[in-house]
């Protein structure tokens, strides 16, 4: 089981969660003219905390995630909601290859755990239709405190840095502003905060 699947169930406890899907879902519609037919698809998608917060903006979601458990919650709370635009997928992007076209992709603390940045960045673009929007919601670059010794992901990115990497992919119209501040207390008493920013950008 994989840690994500272990923490599947008690995901939407955490209240921190909840408010930063909340945040970034708000500064997702500033950022980006959504509209009521746009298919979308959100990548890493976990327990969809971020897409039910946004699934009354779009014609169709498909929720995908490569935690089984994580998958399976999302199953249970489309039924218990009885909603019927949202689609879970049990899929590992980064690993396969998906046939299919969206209008919107985003993705919520989810690129610094992709080992491939430029690859999984023309993934994107290549499922997009012309028009289509990207948007990514990340850590600004951290000293590697937020996860913790062991991890082996991204420290968080420069979002400039990541806006010229879509740039090169293709992406144009690329642009970020901060979403949201993680506070955490340390042993210490201090508080340290992890900004997020939502970095966006069209296909053209």
């Amino acid at each position: 089981m994989s840690e994500f699947d272990a923490k599947a169930r008690d995901w939407d406890k955490n209240q921190r969660f909840i408010d930063r899907s909340e945040a970034v879902a708000n500064t997702l519609l500033q950022m980006i003219p959504v509209h009521a037919g746009m298919k979308a698809l959100e990548y890493g998608s976990g327990t969809a905390l971020l897409s039910f917060a946004l699934k009354d903006k779009f014609a169709e979601i498909t929720l995908m995630d490569n935690s089984r458990e994580m998958n399976q919650v999302t199953i249970e709370k489309i039924a218990g909601q009885q909603v019927k635009n949202m689609k879970p997928l049990f899929f590992d992007l980064e690993h396969e290859e998906f046939t299919g076209k969206f209008d919107i992709i985003y993705s919520q603390m989810v690129m610094h755990h992709v080992n491939d940045i430029d690859a999984m960045l023309a993934k994107f673009y290549g499922l997009l239709n012309s028009g289509g929007y990207l948007a990514i919601a990340d850590l600004y670059s951290e000293d590697g405190s937020f996860h913790g010794d062991g991890f082996n992901g991204h420290l968080g990115f420069d979002a400039d840095i990541l806006g010229d990497q879509m740039k090169v992919v293709g992406f144009d119209g690329i642009k970020h502003q901060k979403s949201y501040v993680i506070e955490r207390t340390e042993e210490d008493g201090t508080v340290k905060e992890f900004p997020i920013f939502l970095l966006t950008g069209v296909r053209p």
